[in-house]
């Protein structure tokens, strides 16, 4: 009887192997729904806001550096490195100086000048106001100011291969370049509905991005803002083969529990 201990094992096993590749085939998407972009043609697109200037929101952290010929004048302006104001701990636990968080009502507080209005401004429209608030008062004579957006950020979740929160340093970033930062999509993910949540104002907007159309070049969510986020769906061919694994793996294993315990008593 132990001549047939062998060919028991190698059926089972067989059965097996036919299970996985029946959840691996079934999972498949095709190649042509994986291609981004399947109705562009070569061709030129107008650059949409080619010079989009962020606008600054609340809870936004600003990096302001003030500059003028007298460098004795300018260090009242640069004191966020030795005041507690605009500090936030890092990784190691220790406070370190960030920048100015915008506070709730939109403004901040900065030295010698007292609260200034920031959020609703862009960043360019905040540079102006603040070089005008210094020469106007006489505190520094034609002062340079440097503002940045230390906080720029966009989020990616969904099916890609890192949802994360990608971080911005020069404030620009498009819906193509914070995806592949993200690990790009998969081969499950829907492209021709890709949702963006957007902060505008005191309102949260959503819009659905089609990246198989060329019009995409041309959108105003071509770049992205700061606090965007993009939701990436799963196809509905991921969905439906996710929801049958799911119903039918508990039979499925049962199936097999018993075919190892027929098998076992048939050939023991």
């Amino acid at each position: 009887m132990n001549r047939f201990v062998l060919p028991a094992r190698a059926i089972y096993s067989r059965l097996l192997w036919l299970l996985v590749l029946s959840v691996f085939l079934g999972g498949c998407a095709s190649v042509e729904k994986a291609r981004y972009f399947n109705d562009a043609y070569p061709s030129q697109y107008p650059l949409v806001d080619a010079n989009l200037d962020p606008i600054i929101q609340k809870a936004d952290i600003l990096g302001i550096n003030i500059s003028s010929l007298n460098p004795d004048a300018n260090l009242p302006f640069n004191t966020i490195n030795t005041t507690p104001a605009g500090y936030f701990g890092n990784t190691n636990n220790t406070l370190a100086p960030v920048g100015y968080l915008v506070d709730p009502e939109g403004v901040i507080t900065f030295p010698m000048l007292g609260r200034l209005q920031a959020a609703g401004l862009t960043k360019q429209q905040f540079t102006d106001s603040l070089t005008l608030a210094l020469s106007s008062r006489k505190l520094l004579v034609d002062p340079i100011v440097s503002v940045r957006i230390l906080n720029f950020r966009v989020t990616v979740l969904g099916e890609v291969g890192k949802p994360s929160v990608v971080s911005v340093a020069n404030e620009r970033i498009t819906m193509l370049e914070a995806i592949g930062m993200a690990g790009d999509l998969l081969l499950t993910a829907k492209r021709d509905n890709v949702l963006l949540i957007r902060e505008e104002g005191n309102k949260k907007i959503t819009r659905r991005i089609n990246l198989n159309d060329e019009s995409f070049f041309r959108s105003p969510y071509y770049f992205l803002k700061s606090n965007d986020i993009i939701y990436v769906e799963a196809n509905k061919a991921r969905v439906q083969s996710t929801s049958r694994f799911t119903t039918l793996l508990p039979a499925l294993l049962s199936g097999f529990a018993l075919l190892a315990i027929i098998v076992d008593r048939v050939f023991r």
